[in-house]
């Protein structure tokens, strides 16, 4: 049986009163590669990628994995700091994004988590929403978490705040989307009513991409993160075409000092098979089904255990993990369960 891992255990972070929501870029590994692989470039983003790598001290779910071999996971982590907010370590995630690749199918699956979902944090022992875990003990107790709720090792992370996504975004000259109805939206400075976006196919810029990612005020968090996977398909899409990249040098910038991951830089290339697949490349969104409801008088998005089973099972086949070594093992723990996080000092809501 695999070795289970237990983060030490963290006090909880300081509470945040405010939520600032933004979008991050699950795929920025798929840019990164491409743009590493220009060797007028190569050495520059090679110091700022090690200037970015920063390892998680917990033990190993599954014997360790060669990215170049087989078959990963990376779970993106969203936070909602910028330079503005002066990148407040304390702060909850915002979006959460699980990609799983197959290295034989150079297929991706991209699964987005709600923020608000009802689920078990192992290192507090209590439930509560998922966008606390990193409040409570930063990217540990977030990966601990993702783990626990889909029974699937999580590999590498990488965690990103939106000041990378504008500037990458602009780097690309653009991502064509399709805004799927007319809004009003705050921009990174929050400025409200400072960006407005007309219904329809067209280019957005990167404060333009950043609002249409960011808003929900119309629908909620499921549609929001449908709208996340169709800007990441698209800047795969125009991040696929090196010619397309106009500034180079300012997004190994944004990159590095916007971004922390566990993943080496000589891992990073390996994505650059997904790169060069470009639209070619078999890629699946996944959401997770579920409804609203309130506990003790607090809204969370309580997760459908059957269609939760058969999100697992997706990820696990694509992963390879056909053993019950290969899998993820926690104690089993019932959605329907009420245990108050308040009373472990929560975040606030």
């Amino acid at each position: 049986m695999a070795e289970i891992r237990r983060s030490d255990i963290h006090k909880p972070k300081k509470k945040r009163k405010r939520i600032i929501r933004w979008f991050m870029l699950p795929l920025l590994l798929v840019l990164v590669s491409v743009v590493a692989y220009g060797a007028h470039l190569y050495s520059q983003a090679e110091t700022v990628m090690k200037d970015s790598y920063q390892p998680v001290d917990r033990d190993s779910k599954r014997a360790s994995v060669n990215p170049f071999e087989e078959n990963i996971s990376v779970l993106f982590i969203g936070v909602d700091d910028s330079s503005k907010r002066k990148f407040d370590s304390n702060s909850r995630t915002d979006a959460l994004m699980l990609a799983t690749f197959n290295k034989d199918e150079k297929s991706v699956k991209l699964l987005s988590i709600p923020r608000d979902s009802y689920v078990y944090i192992p290192d507090k022992g209590f439930y509560d929403k998922i966008n606390h875990a990193h409040a409570y003990g930063g990217v540990e107790y977030t990966l601990e978490t993702v783990e626990n709720l889909l029974d699937i090792p999580v590999d590498y992370y990488v965690k990103m705040n939106f000041d990378a996504f504008i500037d990458v975004v602009d780097a690309l000259n653009g991502i064509e989307v399709d805004v799927p109805y007319t809004f009003t939206e705050q921009d990174s400075r929050d400025r409200a009513g400072a960006i407005t976006l007309e219904e329809g196919v067209q280019t957005l810029n990167g404060e333009e991409a950043l609002a249409l990612a960011r808003t929900r005020k119309l629908d909620n968090d499921i549609e929001r993160g449908k709208r996340q996977q169709e800007i990441i398909k698209a800047v795969i899409k125009k991040a696929a075409n090196v010619k397309s990249l106009t500034n180079y040098t300012s997004v190994i910038e944004a990159i590095g000092s916007n971004m922390t991951t566990d993943l080496r830089f000589e891992e990073m290339t390996s994505f650059i098979d997904y790169a060069v697949a470009g639209t070619k490349m078999n890629s699946e969104t996944l959401n997770l089904e579920g409804a609203d409801s309130r506990i003790n008088g607090v809204y969370y998005y309580q997760l459908d255990e059957v269609a939760l089973e058969e999100t697992k099972t997706k990820l696990q086949k694509h992963l390879g993990l056909t053993s019950e070594t290969d899998l993820v093992t926690e104690p089993e723990t019932d959605n329907s369960t009420v245990t108050d996080a308040g009373a472990e000092s929560s975040p606030s809501y």
